[in-house]
């Protein structure tokens, strides 16, 4: 169902933000965009008038599980697909081998069909064509029609795909691809469309689906695999990342059907599928976030660089969440209950909130009567202060204001994180000391304290204990010596990973690669005329903002995979992804994703676990009711989606991180109130990233709001790295001051044009090459020419060498 409309049923919003009709009244707030509709305001309640938000047990990694990574290639639309697949395999399977079935086959009799398979591939007819390709997806699916539950059919469509892959299937459905992506026909037809169908798409979700399994079911590795699929995993491995017949790796082919489709030249091109598919080659050709983390620390030794103090994806593991602080809304209603009818005056006072600080004591940076936050005051200025909700789900009444006894304070055992300091840090910190105690400074240097009293000593001491050296500055450093002395440090080694392969193919066309995956432009129509019931309603509507969430899923972990690889292979590769997002709107984009009620998005239903492959397969599907559908399934959460909103804080944490001029859109954008609304998510790895974004922006946004956000400020301290001298909790730092901002971004500019050029751009290379003046030794080099150059040479001849007149005269000066 690639690209299924927006249906207005569906009750669910679109995840990139778009407008959807408004349903009841909120408080005014200058913080809130007008065009928000309210419903996504209006959070789950508890019976007590608390915010429903349990503690989530959610573990973060590549992807999801197996089978419903599976599982969300398909629509519930595409459902009937199956058996005609399972159709097109068996009329031609019992031809060839009759009265057997595909488990009782043995391995060479099963090579046999699959070759004989191949070769209806190279026929003429294209419906021919199409029935066969069908019968391979039908293998690659697990010939589920053989199979008696859902683990025969993932063991046999596992088992399939390296049979399939062995045979050289994927190569032959590469140029298949091509030939449908090349296909104007098609293209012409689906522009002069008005709607899309699945009719249109046909051909490509097919060849698409059985690429995506092949590569999804060998990228998965298991401990009974066999050695052969240990060697075929790493074969296949290195075919996608360093391409041997073709000029280009596989990704890039992907990246250009996403250009053509948001282009408008390829409307028809299942995008949800694409897109999949594109996270998967990259996830498996460039590695997950753990094979990351161990490049990471083999090119630390590399460097000479001290090993990493501590591993952060086990830190971020063990943390815990904290509670959310209570929002406005909330202490409305809460008010509103406790308050007794009319002739009783008197409200029950309540407890303070420890919301995130753990420490079970009081505030002291506030008194009971307190205001509440910036943005609770924005959106209600009549609150009164001393209304607050309580941790807990129960409302009890207060106890005296007093401090707790010390036994029952719970101070935490320490800091998760290692504190750093950057070598800048160091230098702005001598550099105030020396202005101040002896009226001058020495630069950089960093080693003479001469002058300077013993406590400075001390802690330059305790800054040089925490120094860290990060391989980006390396890199930096070491492209400005390039850049200084070309001619004595010679060429560059450039190390041949698969991301340098892939950067190298991307580069000239990068900007449009980034401005392309958005998941609005992804519309598609029903066939026209089709009469539906209300319970086909309901599931379509399930089913388009299930393929929307995919799509955001997709998204947003295929660009933090590629961030994160490119700032290991070379910082500038990242920065210059990081700037072309940056101007494409990246930035507030994220931000209108999450301007709306998150909690709702996080546990949002759309799914029909029935429909899901493989469990639609092998098990006789119940009779779908609309009491059925829209109870939906028993999960705590969807994690499809809480992952996309911990990869989208991830993205927009590298694109501000150490940024002046990005860290103010944040500002500008008014991203805090819209950040701390997305704290009620009790999970500690997107609160972790919630934080850091509070934290690099609270110097900017002023003490009143810094006063009214204590507990949030208390959360960033426990739970976020510290830099020992950065005033981040008082906007005294350095950089909290007017900034040039337009110049910043304009330099980093300079250096990545500088960077391409030099490393890429072999033209301008040339000037520093040795230039051969002899006559007889230039005409005797061996040229290497294009293997085809021979069927045009004539051609050639009659235009380069014929058609030129000669002007000996030229000659003659140059001597």
């Amino acid at each position: 169902m690639e690209g299924l409309p927006h249906h207005p049923g569906s009750g669910v919003p679109n995840p990139f933000g778009a407008k959807a009709a408004s349903a009841g009244s909120v408080p005014a707030s200058q913080n809130i965009p007008r065009d928000v509709p309210a419903p996504l305001l209006n959070p789950p309640r508890s019976p007590q008038g608390s915010v429903d938000c349990p503690n989530l047990e959610f573990e973060y990694g590549d992807a999801d599980g197996h089978g419903a990574e599976l599982a969300e290639l398909y629509s519930y639309t595409e459902e009937p697909e199956l058996s005609l697949n399972r159709r097109c395999f068996e009329e031609d399977f019992h031809t060839q081998v009759p009265d057997r079935r595909w488990l009782e086959l043995d391995r060479a009799q099963q090579k046999a069909h699959v070759m004989h398979l191949l070769d209806g591939l190279e026929v003429v007819s294209r419906d021919r064509r199409l029935r066969v390709a069908r019968a391979i997806l039908y293998l690659a699916q697990g010939v589920f029609g053989d199979c008696d539950n859902e683990g025969d059919v993932l063991h046999w469509s596992r088992h399939n795909s390296f049979l399939l892959y062995q045979l050289g299937t994927f190569s032959a459905f590469l140029e298949l691809l091509n030939m449908e992506i090349e296909n104007s026909q098609a293209c012409s037809s689906a522009l002069r469309k008005p709607a899309i169908s699945l009719a249109d798409s046909t051909e490509l979700r097919v060849l698409l689906s059985v690429m995506y399994l092949m590569v999804e079911n060998i990228r998965v590795e298991q401990e009974t695999d066999p050695p052969e699929w240990q060697t075929c995993r790493e074969t296949f491995r290195m075919e996608l990342s360093f391409p041997v017949h073709t000029e280009e790796p596989f990704a890039l082919l992907l990246f250009t059907m996403v250009t053509k489709f948001c282009s408008g030249h390829a409307p028809h091109f299942p995008m949800k599928k694409v897109l999949l598919l594109l996270w998967k080659v990259l996830l498996f050709t460039l590695g997950g976030f753990e094979a990351l983390q161990a490049m990471k620390v083999r090119r630390r030794e590399e460097l000479g660089l001290p090993p990493l103090p501590e591993d952060s994806i086990q830190v971020v593991r063990g943390m815990r969440a904290a509670s959310p602080p209570a929002c406005a809304i909330e202490l409305v209603e809460q008010q509103q209950q406790q308050q007794k009818p009319r002739g009783h005056r008197s409200r029950r006072p309540l407890m303070k909130q420890d919301s995130l600080d753990i420490y079970n004591e009081r505030d002291p940076f506030k008194s009971d009567e307190g205001g509440v936050d910036e943005e609770e005051n924005d959106e209600d200025s009549g609150m009164e202060g001393e209304l607050e909700l309580l941790e807990r789900d129960t409302m009890v009444p207060a106890l005296p204001a007093q401090r707790p006894p010390m036994d029952r304070v719970s101070f935490p055992k320490g800091l998760p994180w290692a504190p750093k300091v950057r070598q800048k840090d160091i230098e702005h910190f001598l550099e105030a000391s020396r202005n101040k105690f002896i009226g001058f400074t020495l630069g950089q240097d960093t080693e003479t304290l001469i002058g300077l009293p013993r406590p400075i000593h001390e802690s330059v001491k305790t800054l040089k204990q925490h120094k860290y050296v990060s391989i980006s500055d390396v890199q930096i450093k070491n492209e400005e010596e390039l850049e200084k002395c070309p001619m004595s440090l010679g060429e560059e080694e450039v190390q041949e990973t698969p991301c340098e392969v892939l950067y190298r193919a991307m580069l000239y066309n990068l900007p449009q690669y980034m401005v392309s995956p958005t998941p609005q432009q992804e519309g598609r129509a029903l066939e026209q005329g089709m009469l539906i019931t209300v319970l086909q309603s309901m599931k379509l509507g399930i089913d388009v903002n299930r393929h929307k969430e995919i799509i955001v899923k997709s998204i947003s972990a295929l660009l933090l995979l590629l961030l994160k690889h490119l700032k290991l292979n070379h910082i500038y590769q990242f920065e210059y992804v990081s700037q072309h997002l940056v101007f494409a709107n990246c930035i507030p984009l994220i931000l209108k994703f999450f301007n709306q009620n998150i909690m709702s998005y996080i546990t949002a239903k759309n799914s029909i676990s029935v429909l899901d492959y493989p469990h639609c397969t092998v098990c006789d599907l119940p009779e779908l009711t609309a009491e059925s559908l829209e109870a939906g399934d028993n999960n705590q959460f969807c994690w499809r989606n809480l992952f996309s909103c911990i990869n989208l804080l991830r993205i927009l944490n590298k694109l501000t991180k150490w940024k002046h001029s990005r860290t103010m859109m944040l500002v500008v954008f008014k991203s805090a109130p819209i950040l701390k609304r997305a704290l009620k998510v009790k999970q500690a790895m997107m609160q972790l990233y919630v934080l850091k974004l509070l934290k690099i922006q609270t110097k900017y946004l002023g003490r009143q709001w810094r006063k009214s956000n204590m507990k949030t400020m208390s959360a960033i301290y426990q739970k976020v790295r510290h830099r020992m001298n950065d005033d981040w909790a008082y906007g005294n730092d350095i950089d909290a001051r007017p900034w040039d901002f337009q110049a910043e971004e304009c330099t980093l500019r300079a250096n990545i044009e500088a960077f391409n050029s030099r490393r890429y751009d072999k033209a301008q290379e040339s000037e520093f090459a040795p230039v051969d003046n002899c006559l007889q030794s230039v005409l005797g080099q061996r040229l290497e020419l294009p293997h085809d150059f021979h069927y045009s040479y004539e051609l050639w001849l009659e235009r380069e060498v014929f058609a030129q007149p000669i002007r000996w005269e030229e000659l003659l000066h140059c001597q």
